[in-house]
């Protein structure tokens, strides 16, 4: 398991540079989105891993993209308005993780589902001048607009993610949110500041998503309040972290790549209905392998040692 990681960071950094002749344009592309769902899906995750099921992934992705297309259109550098993104996620998760976050289960995520949609209307009545409406606006790009360039930021972005998992991972958090995930009263007990824990999580999670959404708008070039605050995204992001195995790192990366893959390679062999066959396999998987791809993985791993 050691080698996975450098192997894939390897394998994502050579991406750009395999020969595919016509088709380099659209390998750079399909990675680059692998990229941006990777991304999503491991900030979901580390808001989940409290056991606490948001559906507003798609809200702080859609601030985040918003944040740095206003900003970057009046004017301001792009790096800072790059920064604006997850800037603007984290402050407004903030808000919103003090009203929501004493709510637990079904009510917790009808609350963050509300507030997805509630943002996205909003978006779409604010003036003209200032988010385009249902339109939307055309982001400014950053690095010119070099494809390349901007697939080598989106790895930076994800392995900032990463990173952030990963140190979740290692520190007395993970702890205090596995404590969380098992019983709040018990936490408690534990000496866990259960609401504090909690919205910790809440906004590195949704700054995270901010900052993938500010990258996303740049390499698409536009924002637009129906798709960029769309529920889907959210859907999306928790069906590739449940896919991979969720409260891990390489759980939610994985599971971009290989259904980000799968649905391209079905896409351009059956064209028409593949939606349902590519449905049709996340259903068993999330149906019979409960711990995602990962936990084949963690099996095969402990067979072979039990093997030695």
């Amino acid at each position: 398991m050691r080698w996975a990681g450098p192997a894939a960071l390897v394998v994502a950094l050579l991406v750009p540079l395999v020969p595919a002749g016509g088709y380099q344009q659209y390998v750079v592309q399909v990675a680059t989105f692998v990229l941006i769902n990777a991304g999503v899906a491991l900030a979901w995750d580390i808001q989940a891993r409290t056991g606490q099921l948001s559906l507003a992934p798609a809200a702080f992705f859609g601030l985040g993209a918003y944040a740095y297309t206003i900003a970057a259109l009046r004017g301001v550098p792009l790096p800072v308005a790059f920064l604006l993104g997850p800037l603007v996620a984290g402050a407004v998760s903030l808000g919103l993780g003090v009203v929501t976050l004493r709510l637990q289960g079904l009510y917790f995520a009808i609350a963050t589902l509300a507030f997805a949609e509630v943002v996205k209307v909003i978006f779409k009545e604010l003036p003209l001048d200032l988010t385009g409406g249902a339109v939307g606006l055309t982001a400014p790009p950053l690095l010119g607009g070099h494809q390349t360039g901007l697939y080598y930021l989106g790895l930076c972005v994800l392995l900032l993610v990463v990173a952030a998992s990963l140190a979740v991972r290692h520190s007395r958090l993970h702890y205090a949110f596995t404590a969380i995930r098992q019983g709040e009263l018990t936490a408690r007990v534990l000496g866990v500041r259960v609401v504090r824990t909690k919205l910790l999580a809440f906004v590195l999670s949704a700054s995270l998503t901010g900052l993938v959404g500010a990258y996303a708008t740049s390499r698409l070039f536009f924002v637009i309040p129906e798709d960029t605050f769309g529920i889907g995204l959210s859907v999306t992001a928790l069906a590739t972290a449940i896919f991979g195995g969720v409260y891990t790192t390489a759980g939610p990366v994985l599971g971009a790549i290989i259904l980000r893959s799968l649905e391209e390679g079905l896409r351009m062999v059956l064209r028409e209905g593949y939606l349902a066959v590519y449905g049709v396999i996340l259903m068993l998987v999330i149906l019979y392998l409960p711990g995602g791809l990962v936990s084949l993985w963690n099996r095969r791993a402990r067979d072979a040692a039990g093997g030695d």
